[in-house]
């Protein structure tokens, strides 16, 4: 059940002394950021905000995320699970979310992160090279050429991938299709456009 204002009373909070779990997951990536707990009044001010809030057991009151660091929660949305006991919030952090300044609570070398987690990461390296010193690496020599350089590589791989399935070199078309994938967000950013902007034109179509 997808959360709003008008259905919070329809969540069992009997269970859990008035409080529910809140599982945390990154909007785009899919990682788990941060579990945390939660009752009515928790929920409505992170509906009402955009901002996710908490009940926090320690402080006995409530906690908006990043209320003190500025590493945020933004809210994109909430849903509860079949038993309407547990809360799954997808979120975009700005920042870091664990209080040791990693983007998860659950540290990469503790737990595997899911692909697209390792996309987001990628996506946000290549943005970072962005307007850097050229010699500084490759990226950021593909962003000073522009956007025809950059073009030009997106077809270029894009036919190399072609020819390795055409031939059944399955090796050779992961690697291919490795590149074409980093050359094509390298576009997308030279265009001020993310990978989750072609997303959801996929979703919007998926729904038609």
């Amino acid at each position: 059940m997808k959360l709003n204002l008008t259905n919070l009373d329809q969540l069992d909070f009997s269970k859990g002394d008035g409080l529910l779990p809140v599982i945390v997951q990154h909007a785009r990536s899919g990682k788990v950021l941060m579990q945390g707990f939660a009752n009515k009044e928790a929920l409505q001010k992170s509906l009402e905000s955009g901002d996710v809030t908490f009940f926090s057991r320690s402080k006995n009151r409530l906690w908006t995320k990043g209320e003190s660091s500025g590493h945020t929660l933004k809210l994109q949305s909430m849903a509860a699970d079949c038993d309407q006991d547990s809360i799954l919030a997808l979120a975009l952090p700005i920042g870091p979310t664990c209080h040791v300044g990693t983007e998860s609570c659950w540290h990469a070398e503790d737990a595997n992160q899911p692909d697209l987690a390792f996309l987001d990461q990628l996506e946000q390296v290549i943005h970072s090279r962005y307007g850097a010193d050229p010699s500084s690496s490759y990226t950021a020599s593909l962003f000073a050429k522009g956007v025809k350089r950059i073009a030009q590589k997106v077809g270029e791989e894009g036919v190399e991938t072609a020819l390795a399935a055409t031939v059944g070199d399955r090796e050779e078309l992961k690697n291919e299709a490795a590149d074409l994938i980093y050359h094509l967000l390298v576009l997308l950013k030279s265009q001020d456009l993310a990978l989750h902007d072609v997303l959801e034109v996929l979703r919007q179509r998926h729904t038609k």
